[in-house]
């Protein structure tokens, strides 16, 4: 031979990158219980600790032949050893890989550790990485998903190798999945169109309903014909439901639901179900301070107005009367069909005690009764059936100021006095101090 192996093995070394750092691929020539033989071509063989093979489970996929590559630590001039990395090629690897799907915008594949603050520790290849909670997931949920231990793409948003700082979105992958999906099942829908849907989420006000890759509003409003405070109460995450599409927005990927609508109507019957005047049993679903609402049947309400609540009690609060779910009778007022909107009496279901003093008193009869308040315009008397009477200042005294007179009387005080006038319709009975 006119050259030496010397010579040749020198120039093939020459056409190698052999800078620290360097990725090359070299040949298993042995594997013992501790350590794995690699020849990368140069005039020693390098040395891995076999635990640079392990897989996650423990497990050692390695054999004699195999080809592999690895990351030079440092080489020596043949008399030395060469120091190599199998680790660190799979890192700077990995490294390369996360850098041209940030340029490209193609995803990556890892997998989903355990939580962390914040949101998740997740592996690259043999790269740590970390998923922001507010990027797990296309929108806002209140509990997170059950994605630990489970292979996700992602998309690589940030990147610093000198920090080892790498962070990943989920949401962006499945905003890109959804997008495709949504824009095909748009093409199906109908306005009217009764479909399955499973509940994504709930919110105050209302739920996403997931039809299959595209998610709909069903608003608080459309959930029941009846008053819905708190859609839990009606809905569970990951229950299947039928709902009604009642419209949608192609341009905006935009869907808006009913449950409601799929259900009969109450108000279709409400005036055959129902006369003004009549007297029904009801429950008490809202208080306000202008009254409360009291629910006929499901999807059938109406309001108790404050001046409708009781014959006597005109100042006091709703609470005072009535309480939430409490079982009461109450008359129909009025009925306005077209604005769904019922008006209902409390006080009428019971006995008018203005109506029943006047049919046992007349004009002239005497009646006792205990001073309630005294005001500038007179004295408010309580008589039976806790009903007022009034005696006008004018008629309390005849002096040129009658203020003064009002001066002597005291809440509390009891007084006989004579009926002057009833009328029992507007709820006034005026009174004059028996002589």
């Amino acid at each position: 031979m006119s050259e030496s192996f010397s010579a040749l093995l020198d120039e093939s070394l020459s056409t190698l990158d052999m800078q620290p750092g360097s990725i090359v691929s070299g040949v298993v020539l042995d594997v013992d219980n501790d350590w794995v033989t690699i020849h990368v071509g140069l005039k020693s063989e390098g040395v891995v600790s076999l635990d640079e093979f392990r897989n996650n489970d423990g497990e050692v996929n390695i054999s004699i032949g195999d080809e592999v590559e690895v990351a030079l630590e440092a080489v020596e001039d043949g008399y030395g050893e060469t120091r190599i990395s199998r680790e660190k090629a799979r890192k700077i690897s990995t490294w390369k890989m996360l850098e041209e799907a940030l340029t490209t915008g193609e995803f990556v594949t890892g997998k989903i550790h355990n939580r962390v603050k914040g949101g998740y520790s997740v592996e690259v290849e043999v790269v740590k990485a970390f998923l922001p909670g507010s990027l797990v997931d296309v929108r806002p949920v209140k509990e997170a998903p059950d994605i630990e231990n489970t292979v996700q793409d992602f998309k690589v948003i940030k990147l610093d190798y000198k920090r080892n700082n790498v962070v990943l979105s989920r949401k962006a992958v499945l905003e890109k999945n959804n997008s495709a999906v949504k824009i095909e099942l748009l093409k199906n829908l109908e306005e009217g169109q009764i479909v399955r849907g499973i509940v994504k989420n709930i919110t105050d006000y209302g739920a996403f309903i997931d039809l299959g890759g595209l998610d709909g509003l069903l608003h608080i409003t459309d959930i029941s014909w009846s008053r819905v405070t708190n859609p839990e109460e009606f809905l569970n995450v990951g229950e299947e439901i039928d709902v009604k599409i009642l419209n949608f927005d192609k341009e905006k990927l935009r869907v808006s639901l009913g449950l409601k609508q799929i259900q009969n109507d109450p108000w279709e019957n409400v005036e055959s179900n129902y006369s003004i005047g009549g007297i029904y049993e009801a429950s008490v679903s809202n208080i306000t301070d202008y009254g409360c609402f009291a629910q006929l049947e499901e999807g059938i309400e109406g309001l108790i107005h404050l001046s409708e609540l009781d014959w006597t009690s005109k100042n006091i609060h709703p609470s005072k009367v009535v309480e939430m779910d409490q079982k009461i009778k109450v008359m129909i007022l009025e009925i306005d069909h077209e604005k769904r909107r019922i008006s209902l009496g409390l006080k009428q279901t019971k006995a008018n005690p203005w109506m029943e003093f006047a049919n046992k008193y007349g004009i002239g009869d005497k009646v006792d009764g205990q001073i309630k308040s005294v005001t500038d315009f007179g004295i408010f008397v309580g008589l039976e059936g806790d009903i007022d009477g009034l005696i006008h200042l004018s008629d309390i005294s005849d002096e040129d100021d009658p203020k003064i007179a009002l001066e002597k009387y005291k809440k509390g005080e009891k007084l006989d006095c004579i009926i002057f006038a009833i009328d029992a319709d507007r709820e006034r009975i005026s009174l004059k101090l028996s002589e």
